[in-house]
């Protein structure tokens, strides 16, 4: 396990390189740089009462070296003077959405496109020689989960909203949310989000943190759910994008979703997504194992001047949630190399899923 403080070990290329990445394009110090201690009185400083210190702000984790390590940062990054302190301009948290904040056994965007692309390939047999078509209406799972995974997940989502306003595109995933539930258990999508998740956004929040989505998933799906799913603001949500139709016509704009493909938010991509969305180098990553898509954002972190925290979840608890992993180990290779703490489902969440709502 690493040190809660992120004392930066000896870093195999790719980490090297993410962190020549920051120093090059973000303007940030090396790692390695002397911070001038800041006073005790600085702003974003915390004196917690005794009462509020001895609550647990995070009961659905059990007790064991990552619920500590995540206390002792939070702790230390909020003390100042001392020398974990980050300032509280810098306190930026971002977290991968699927696999990460909720449950992507099925990937659920790919739920929500499913009804819509088969009733459009009976109309337009032709597409069926789209590969994303062909596999999703196969149910081929298996080509959704690679490297390429969310580029194609993405075409389908593109394809599927086609020639809808940004409206009328939010109406439908609001409806969605509202009225389909996840069909293996069996519970709307909101009661799949991750309760230990929901706490650690909460509890750094209330430390000062801004918390972030910066996912492989479409923006526009996440944005409509991520303020009643995770008291995210839509504007803090970072995923692949596709583009828009715009046009001029006696003094009024009429915006289309396109079929074409923007930005991919996945693996390097996260990191171009993070610049050009929040322009600074987040300290607190959180991602998960599945295609070794997070791998960049988490490293990326460590590139920061101020002590960072790197969690990856790992799905091991096939009795509650989903047992998966990666042919390749990558991602666990990298948590490794990196001394990132890995979460293990089975063993460090008391409960995985918030209690049922009414």
């Amino acid at each position: 396990m690493g040190n809660m403080l992120s004392v930066k070990p000896a870093r195999p290329g790719w980490l090297l390189l993410a962190s020549v990445l920051v120093l090059a394009v973000a303007g940030c110090r090396p790692p390695s740089a002397a911070q001038p201690a800041p006073p005790a009185a600085e702003a974003g400083a915390t004196t917690a009462p005794a009462d509020a210190a001895r609550a647990d702000p995070l009961p659905s984790w059990r007790t064991g070296a990552n619920k500590q390590a995540i206390i002792d940062y939070v702790q230390a990054a909020t003390t100042g003077g001392g020398p974990g302190f980050v300032p509280p301009e810098a306190r930026f948290a971002i977290f991968d959405n699927d696999g990460t904040l909720w449950a992507e056994q099925p990937i659920v965007q790919l739920e929500f496109v499913g009804t819509r692309i088969a009733a459009m390939a009976k109309e337009k047999p032709e597409l069926a020689a789209n590969p994303a078509v062909k596999a999703l209406l196969a149910k081929d799972t298996a080509f959704f989960q690679g490297k390429d995974g969310e580029k194609h997940a993405m075409q389908l989502l593109a394809l599927s909203s086609t020639g809808m306003s940004p409206d009328e595109y939010a109406r439908e995933v609001e409806a969605f949310f509202a009225t389909t539930r996840h069909p293996t258990l069996g519970v709307p999508y909101r009661q799949t989000t991750y309760q230990p998740m929901l706490e650690l956004l909460g509890y750094l929040r209330a430390n000062g943190f801004e918390t972030w989505i910066g996912s492989g998933g479409g923006i526009d799906f996440m944005r409509p759910i991520s303020g009643p799913f995770y008291g995210i603001p839509p504007q803090q949500v970072i995923g692949s994008s596709g583009q828009y139709d715009v046009s001029l016509v006696d003094g009024k704009v009429a915006v289309l979703k396109a079929a074409r493909l923007g930005a991919v938010n996945d693996h390097e991509g996260k990191v171009a997504g993070v610049l050009a969305h929040a322009g600074k180098v987040p300290v607190f990553v959180a991602g998960n194992v599945r295609s070794g898509g997070d791998i960049a954002q988490l490293a990326y972190s460590q590139a920061s001047p101020y002590p960072s925290f790197q969690l990856l979840v790992n799905h091991d608890d096939g009795e509650r949630e989903f047992a998966y992993g990666e042919a390749d180990g990558a991602s666990l290779a990298a948590a490794k190399a990196g001394r990132w703490h890995v979460v293990s489902i089975r063993n460090d969440w008391e409960r995985v899923f918030p209690e049922p709502g009414p």
